[in-house]
C-alpha cells in the first residue's frame, strides 16, 4: 500500500507540474502582448519586455479606443457571432434530432456529411458561389457558407443517441410531438453540449477572417480580425490604425499592434466564465458511460 501511495502521489506531482508548464506555456504570448501594448516606447525598443509591462503607457489603447474604425469593426463582430452562433445551433440541432432517430435514409445523409469533411469546391469555386449569389459586401457570406460545421453535428447526433431512449418514447405514448418533446425534454437534458457546441462556434466566428478578407472590401463591414490583420499589416509602414494627425508619432506601432490585439482579443475571453460549468461538462462527454 505505502509502494501504490507513494507512486500515487509522484503522479500527482509531474502531473501538476507538467500542467503548470502547459499553463505558463499558453499564458506566456498572452501576457507578453499585454505588457508589449502597456510599455513605454524605451522599454519597447530596447527588448527588455517580457511578460511585465515596463513604464506604464496605457496611450496604445487610448488611440484604439479613440479610432471609430475599430469600434465600428469590435460592432460587426459582436452582431456577427451572435447571429452566427444562434443560427447555427438552430440549424444543427434541428438536423442532429432527426438524425438520431430511426430515419430512412440516415445512412446515405449521413455519408453526405462525412463527405462534405474531407472534401469541397475549393476556394476559386466558393468565391464564384458567393459572387454570383450577389452576398459579397453582405453580412451573409460570413454567415452561410459555413453555417453548420459537420463536426458539431456528429457530435450533437452522438450525445443525443446517448440521452434514454424511454424518456422520449414515454413522451410520444403522452401524445407528445417531436417539437415538444425536442424542446421539453432532449434539449434541457443537452445543456452541456449545446453550451460547448455554442462556444465552439462562436470562437470559430470571432477568429476567423479569411472568408472576410475575400468577400468583404466595404470597410464598414469590416469584422474586428479583418481590422486586426490590417493593422498588423499598417504596422510594418509605421501607420498602424491609418489614422491622421500627430498622435502616432510618439506611440510605437508595436505598442498600438499590441493593444489592438488585446482589444480583439479580450471580448471572447469574457464569454467562457459564463460557460464554464457547460462546457467542462460537454469536454468529458462520451468519455464515462455507466
Amino acid at each position: 500500500m505505502a509502494g501504490r501511495s507513494g507512486g500515487g502521489r509522484l503522479f500527482e506531482t509531474v502531473n501538476a507540474v507538467l500542467i503548470a508548464a502547459l499553463v505558463i506555456l499558453c499564458l506566456a504570448p498572452l501576457l507578453h502582448i499585454a505588457s508589449m501594448s502597456l510599455s513605454s516606447n524605451r522599454a519597447i525598443l530596447s527588448g527588455d519586455v517580457t511578460v511585465l509591462p515596463l513604464g506604464w503607457n496605457v496611450d496604445a489603447y487610448r488611440i484604439v479606443f479613440q479610432d471609430d474604425t475599430m469600434l465600428r469593426a469590435l460592432l460587426v463582430s459582436v452582431v456577427l457571432t451572435v447571429s452566427y452562433t444562434c443560427l447555427a445551433m438552430l440549424l444543427t440541432i434541428a438536423a442532429a434530432y432527426p438524425l438520431s432517430k430511426r430515419l430512412r435514409g440516415k445512412k446515405i445523409v449521413m455519408f453526405l456529411i462525412l463527405f462534405t469533411m474531407f472534401f469541397s469546391g475549393g476556394t476559386i469555386p466558393d468565391y464564384l458561389l458567393i459572387r454570383s449569389l450577389h452576398l459579397t459586401n453582405h453580412i451573409g457570406s460570413l454567415i452561410l457558407p459555413a453555417i453548420i460545421n459537420p463536426f458539431f453535428l456528429i457530435i450533437l447526433i452522438t450525445f443525443l443517441r446517448s440521452l434514454p431512449e424511454g424518456l422520449t418514447e414515454a413522451a410520444e405514448m403522452d401524445g407528445s410531438s417531436h417539437f415538444r418533446t425536442l424542446t421539453r425534454i432532449v434539449l434541457p437534458l443537452s445543456l452541456p453540449a449545446l453550451a460547448t457546441l455554442s462556444l465552439f462556434y462562436a470562437v470559430g466566428r470571432w477568429n476567423g477572417f479569411m472568408d472576410a478578407l475575400m468577400y468583404i472590401t466595404n470597410p464598414k463591414l469590416y469584422p474586428i480580425q479583418l481590422k486586426l490583420y490590417q493593422v498588423v499589416m499598417n504596422s510594418m509602414t509605421n501607420d498602424p490604425l491609418s489614422t491622421q494627425g500627430d498622435q502616432l508619432v510618439a506611440i510605437m506601432p508595436e505598442s498600438i499592434k499590441a493593444a489592438s490585439i488585446m482589444f480583439a482579443t479580450v471580448p471572447i475571453l469574457i464569454v467562457y466564465p459564463w460557460l464554464q460549468k457547460y462546457f467542462i461538462s460537454g469536454a468529458m462527454l462520451g468519455s464515462v458511460k455507466e
